[in-house]
């Protein structure tokens, strides 16, 4: 199991938040993963200029966001049909539905002001999450809540610019459908992600270490 990031310092993640802000520039979105971080760091968090946090599970998500209000809270792993209705109160966006069934739950506690982003497996990798992109026409015409965009992850690759090509097709989906928001790139990635059109970049351990 992944150990917790703890012992944060203020001074270093503020000088990676500057850091990413001039590779990126200051039209990207930057949020903090904060999978791995407990809840006695994020005061931390907020003495570092943070503002915008991203949380994979949805337990996880609501204790943090309950215990934190005064953040930016998007949802950005996996979306489980039955845990949509405990997202729902606590975040602004969430960046992975990916089925007819989270649709369904969408449709039921959401409105159609919710903000979505559908997640596409451009690289149609059989073991991960995402819609095909032959798909996205169908579910955003089935969508009870606002498409704002679209999120990927691409396949793992030990250099960055090899994510580029799947960055490149999905901002062309997007451009095709007319979606603005483009949640794409990570820590090893994010500057590949940024000069390919992402809007937000989930960035960890680039920030904290």
């Amino acid at each position: 199991m992944p150990r917790l990031i703890t012992g944060l310092d203020a001074r270093r993640i503020a000088a990676n938040l500057e850091r990413v802000r001039e590779e990126v520039g200051e039209h990207v979105q930057i949020l903090a993963a904060v999978k791995y971080v407990p809840l006695e760091e994020f005061d931390v968090l907020r003495e570092a200029g943070l503002t915008l946090l991203g949380e994979n599970r949805a337990q996880e998500l609501e204790a943090k966001a309950t215990a934190y209000p005064d953040f930016t809270w998007h949802f950005i792993g996996q979306l489980q049909s039955r845990k949509v209705k405990q997202i729902l109160p606590h975040v602004t966006l969430i960046h992975s539905v990916a089925s007819e069934s989270a649709l369904k739950q969408l449709a039921a506690h959401g409105t159609p002001e919710t903000e979505i982003l559908l997640e596409v497996n451009v690289a149609g990798e059989a073991d991960k999450a995402g819609i095909r992109p032959d798909e996205l026409p169908r579910y955003l015409e089935q969508s009870p809540c606002k498409v704002v965009g679209l999120m990927t992850m691409p396949p793992y690759a030990a250099a960055p610019e090899d994510s580029r090509p799947y960055f490149a097709r999905l901002k062309e989906l997007a451009d095709e459908h007319g979606l603005e928001q483009l949640s794409m790139g990570t820590s090893q990635d994010y500057a590949i992600a940024a000069a390919e059109g992402a809007t937000i970049v989930r960035i960890g351990t680039s920030l904290y270490t």
